[in-house]
């Protein structure tokens, strides 16, 4: 299934075309008139998305579909509910308030934990079913409670000085285990007995722990396993007696605290990482002999289905090789079963599997280009490619042995949607992959352990997040959460005031890529009238904006009804393109996204209502780099810009994203020099804001004081707006409502006539 530009945006103004059918019956919304939008009622409760469920889940058995759901009166206090498929009832399943009520209080590691996750809330905010289905565990404020399904009675499993974080039921449902000052526990779960596995964790040794690059980098919030048959826990221990320690400031309104952190930056050591396994008695830990270079990154962990076999996968620290190895317990022999390079870098993901004849494995490569799937043996051989083209796979979704079919999430229609695809297992025919979804837009899958049923939780960008029911073949089964926009629905109000975007794409100024953008234009607007543009950049790399998904009544919406049309465009080195997208950036930053972002301005510039005096730019964290960028390079184009907790110089930020992209700073000095802003400030010509949260532990504060200090040397006049306690996520209503008003006032003081 070949892609073309062509195909995709004639598959988009299809399914865009403007009406208020927007759900699967095309039944017509009657909603009351149009209200404008407030910034205030944008964060308020209820939420104008609606019913929005979060970690939906099938439980072990089959029987219920559980899913998080803010209290209407206060949306960032979660309970647990469940969908029941014998009543086909919605109902709430635990009251988190019965558990636990009032502020949480959680350890410092927890709540760095949390943001990483980014996961903002109170109540239960994780939450897991044991093997059988028949009960729950939750983490709350730092103990741990077990919910007996068939008696609704909780029980506080623990209740200590410590912490427990990373709470997990064993395999069989038989232990709970988890993390308590930095070492693993188990508990029995009916005899209460607790056993600690680990002993020397304390100081700078973590066991059982993600370090923080993993979690901030590689997506790996856990730092150990259990094996299937509940013996052993294979675990990582974390030595950061190497990493540098950094005194960071945490402003908040009242108080200085003075954080000792240590924070790998770019160029300086990681931590001493070890992979061990240890029985669940914890009489024998075996470490794991991972090579003579220490200076490596083990992203990934998992068991082989007999428990005999242990994988894990080992990077290099310039992210250009990957080894996947295995070690088998009773033998104490490695073996590597495959290895991926590449002169850039490898994208890191989860789409492994073993199947259960434990002779071979599913993984995933970007050996041709993009993202595909393929079948191995255990010896390390390649059975079959499972599926192919100049399109790219999301992630693996489910393997149905028994019938012989994979299922997976990916891009073979278009960039700009995702879908849910199969093809067979038997690896005929990759090219023809069959797509189940049906309704275009943006589909995330989560399929029950029997195959035969799936929930789909999907928006574009007419239709609010809906989550249904499906079995295997695509049939709707039955709603979980409709969030039909209905006379009561949080949006109706504003749902006619809604502006829907226009989806295009430019050449880039090379002629080498298709660069794709949506086009927001306000209502109404006067014929012959010049508007200012807003335009809403990140550009960073593993992220994507021009995308058919819900987006709501947000902030873009209510710059539009100000009177500002707002413009997005996917530049080179974003995701979901290809490695030929996304590797012009490597080794610098800030060049070709900033090429790409002009030609999109220049775009704009034959538009006959737009006023390219006014074209401003905005964005946070990578968007905040490039919102530095294009005003300090590229200031005939880019009038005005507010940039959001920039990083500023990349010898500030982190190993493994850093040098990822830029290489080591001994090997890439200059391109270090040339992707940091400070080469360019003398550049800047038009008004510029700068705003940062004053307790950012990702993109260090440092960043923008050193940007205050450069800024000022150079004579430029600026803005600044600092946000006492914030991180880098700037949470919070009140937070979030002074931030964006800001942004308003500062761009209406500069574009409005």
């Amino acid at each position: 299934m070949k892609f073309t530009v062509k195909k995709a945006l004639l598959s988009l103004a299809c399914s865009l075309t403007l009406t208020l059918k927007v759900n699967a019956t095309d039944e017509i919304i009657q909603v009351p008139s149009a209200e404008q939008l407030s910034i205030e009622r944008i964060y308020s409760s209820p939420s104008l998305n609606g019913q929005t469920p979060k970690s939906l889940k099938f439980s072990p058995d089959g029987t219920r579909v559980t899913y998080l759901q803010g209290k209407a009166e206060d949306l960032h206090r979660y309970d647990l509910w469940e969908y029941n498929l014998a009543s086909k009832e919605n109902k709430l399943l635990v009251d988190s308030q019965s558990l636990f009520s009032g502020p949480e209080n959680l350890s410092d590691e927890e709540k760095a934990r949390r943001e990483r996750q980014r996961i903002y809330g109170v109540g239960i905010m994780e939450y897991q079913f044991s093997q059988d289905g028949s009960a729950l565990l939750f983490p709350l404020n730092g103990d741990i409670y077990y919910y007996h399904l068939a008696t609704k009675t909780a029980k506080r499993l623990t209740e200590t000085v410590g912490f427990e974080t990373d709470v997990k039921f064993s395999p069989k449902g038989n232990f709970v285990s988890y993390i308590r000052e930095q070492n693993i526990y188990v508990l029995n779960i009916t005899s209460g007995e607790e056993r600690q596995l680990t002993t020397d964790g304390g100081g700078t040794i973590k066991n059982g722990m993600s370090e923080f690059v993993a979690q901030e980098e590689m997506s790996r919030m856990t730092g150990y396993w259990w094996s299937p048959n509940e013996k052993n826990i294979a675990f990582l221990r974390v030595d950061e007696s190497p990493v540098q320690t950094v005194i960071r400031n945490e402003i908040y309104a009242e108080k200085i605290e003075l954080i000792e952190q240590r924070y790998p930056a770019t160029g300086t050591n990681n931590v001493h990482i070890q992979l061990a396994v240890t029985d669940i008695k914890g009489k024998k830990i075996r470490f794991i002999d991972s090579g003579d270079n220490k200076d490596i990154y083990i992203p990934r962990v998992k068991w082989l289905r007999d428990s005999k076999n242990l994988s894990y996968q080992l990077q290099s620290r310039d992210q250009q090789t990957l080894t996947l190895k295995t070690y088998n317990l009773k033998k104490r022999r490695q073996k590597t079963l495959l290895v991926e390079k590449s002169d850039h870098w490898l994208n890191l993901h989860k789409d492994l599997i073993f199947l259960s004849d434990n002779k071979t494995f599913i993984w995933a490569s970007e050996r041709d280009g993009f993202k595909h799937l393929y079948h191995y043996n255990l010896k390390g051989e390649l059975i079959s490619q499972l599926t192919k083209g100049e399109w790219v796979v999301d992630s693996l979704t489910r393997v149905d042995e028994k019938n012989g079919w994979l299922y997976f999430t990916g891009r073979a229609d278009t960039p700009l949607e995702r879908h849910l695809y199969k093809v067979p297992l038997s690896g005929k025919s990759p090219e023809n992959v069959q797509r189940i979804t049906k309704r275009n837009g943006f589909h995330s899958i989560s399929f029950s352990q029997t195959s035969e049923s799936y929930i789909d939780n999907f928006s574009n960008t007419k239709t609010p997040k809906q989550v249904s029911l499906h079995s295997a073949n695509g049939k709707h089964i039955t709603w979980l959460a409709e969030n039909k926009v209905t006379p009561d629905h949080p949006v109706a109000p504003y749902y006619h005031n809604l502006v829907m975007p226009e989806f295009g794409s430019l050449k880039s100024d090379d002629g080498k890529a298709d660069l794709y953008y949506k086009l927001y234009k306000p209502k109404n607007m006067q014929p012959g009238k010049k508007y200012p543009v807003i335009v809403r950049v990140y550009g960073g790399p593993h992220a994507q904006l021009v995308t058919n998904k819900w987006q709501g009544a947000d902030i873009t919406q209510y710059m539009l009804q100000q009177g500002y049309i707002v413009y997005q465009l996917d530049n080179r080195g974003s995701n979901y393109r290809g490695t030929a997208f996304e590797f012009p950036i490597y080794e610098t930053l800030g060049q070709v996204e900033v090429a790409d972002q002009i030609t999109g301005v220049k775009y704009l510039h034959t538009l006959p209502y737009v006023d390219k005096e006014r074209i401003g730019v905005f964005g946070h964290s990578y968007g905040g780099y490039m919102a530095l960028m294009t005003m300090f390079k590229a200031g005939d184009y880019f009038k005005a810009g507010v940039s959001g907790a920039p990083v500023t110089d990349w010898m500030l930020y982190d190993t493994h994203y850093t040098e990822r992209y830029l290489n080591h700073p001994k090997a890439n000095a200059a391109g270090y020099e040339q992707s940091s802003v400070f080469p360019y400030v003398s550049g800047l010509s038009g008004p510029m804001m700068v705003y940062h949260g004053m307790a950012d532990d990702n993109v260090l504060f440092t960043n923008t004081t050193k940007l205050i200090k450069a800024l000022q040397d150079e004579g430029k006049l600026f803005e600044l707006m600092t946000y006492p306690g914030s991180k880098h996520s700037m949470r919070g209503k009140k937070v979030k409502v002074h931030l964006n008003t800001t942004i308003m006032d500062f761009f209406d003081r500069h574009f409005k006539q």
